[in-house]
């Protein structure tokens, strides 16, 4: 297993798949050629030229008793760019075994993940596949850009609707099966320009913002403290700031975006309201301002008693002697598309987070093996 797993994570490392600019082509055709080879029914799925996506099924045989659930594992493919080339201490685009660990661009940041996703789906097609219901191995591109062409576009065409979705991650092989839903506002204040010598002859578009930007902090200081879930905190962020064009002119425009992280129990659409509500109530004219709704998806909260988080339980105490650990996510990941779906979302892989868009990226080789034993045991209680 670990030679077979250092191997698959190499050919991974040496196939670029940088964003930008997004292509993910080879690596993709890499993938179907060995999931074909190994018996899968294989698609690739592309909504956009050069933003490829794999899907390989394999379903339990036709017979009596064979339903079961449909398990849905996904890595992403894509990583981000190099960087600053003198910052790596290898070729990043070539695998360096050494001291436990591969090195690599994308080592960790997911193609450890993908490598042992790989691994899986080519084991048990091996082990005659699934006795029961249908396993699913989705490799996606376009999520270092949280773009709309990779996992969203396979859940919004209906290609992928699992009952349990497997996402790879750098978890330290422990278990994230909550997150926080994400919404992305804009405002826009206007104002009138006069030269800034004689101010009060102008309309200061960033005065009125920084009055708009004042009464939701006040708002927001004293609601988002109460809204709490274990270690996961409702926040927000005031994330860019824009205006004026010349510092001795009035600006007549100015323009925030603001990032507001949402409890499970929150949603898109009531925290858009909220702001709105808060940002009305100030009395600025409304003629001067407008607040945009950008882009939002909620988050989700798998039960601790569901089958599938409960086979992975089981399969780490098994595999490793000690009870699986449950995180805190800080950002996002590619299971928000399937957030409204009431299904078991879980993120699960090698690696540590530190190591993600890092120069020198590693991923150590004895997680890996751990992670494929483990989703192995899951696959098993699950589907056989």
């Amino acid at each position: 297993m670990k030679k077979d797993l250092v191997s698959i994570l190499s050919d991974l490392i040496a196939i670029p798949s940088p964003y930008p600019p997004g292509t993910s082509v080879e690596i993709c055709a890499y993938a179907a050629k060995r999931l074909k080879k190994a018996g899968y029914k294989v698609e690739i799925a592309s909504h956009k030229k050069g933003v490829d996506n794999v899907v390989a099924r394999m379903k339990a045989p036709g017979k009596p008793g064979a339903r079961g659930p449909v398990i849905a594992f996904n890595a992403h493919v894509d990583t981000v760019g190099v960087g600053e080339r003198a910052n790596w201490k290898s070729d990043p685009y070539k695998a360096l075994v050494k001291g436990g660990l591969v090195y690599g661009l994308g080592a960790g940041n997911c193609k450890g993940s993908m490598a042992v996703q790989l691994w899986l789906a080519e084991e048990i097609a091996r082990r005659g596949g699934p006795r029961k219901g249908e396993l699913i191995f989705t490799f996606v591109a376009d999520e270092e850009n949280l773009g709309p062409e990779g996992m969203e576009y396979l859940r919004k065409s209906g290609k992928v609707r699992p009952d349990a979705l497997i996402l790879g991650a750098q978890t330290e092989n422990n278990l994230i099966v909550a997150e926080r839903g994400v919404m992305w506002a804009k405002i826009t204040t206007k104002g009138k320009a006069a030269h800034a010598g004689n101010p009060s002859a102008g309309d200061n578009a960033i005065l009125r913002m920084m009055r708009l930007c004042g009464a939701l902090q006040s708002y927001y200081d004293k609601a988002l403290p109460k809204r709490t879930s274990g270690a996961m905190r409702s926040t927000v962020n005031i994330g860019m700031f824009h205006g004026g064009h010349n510092t001795n002119v009035v600006p007549s425009a100015c323009t925030v975006e603001i990032d507001r992280r949402l409890l499970p129990d929150e949603k898109v659409k009531d925290a858009f309201v909220e702001l709105k509500k808060v940002i009305d109530g100030v009395g600025e004219p409304k003629s001067l301002y407008t607040v945009e709704f950008l882009t939002g998806t909620n988050g989700f909260f798998a039960k601790e008693n569901g089958q599938t988080v409960v086979a992975f339980e089981a399969a780490v105490k098994n595999r490793t002697g000690h009870p699986v650990k449950f995180l805190n996510a800080t950002g996002v990941s590619d299971g928000r598309y399937y957030a409204d779906d009431g299904i078991e979302i879980i993120n699960f892989g090698p690696g540590s987070g530190a190591q993600g868009h890092a120069a020198n990226e590693s991923v150590p080789i004895a997680e890996m093996v751990e992670a494929a034993g483990i989703q192995l045991e899951v696959v098993q209680r699950l589907l056989f």
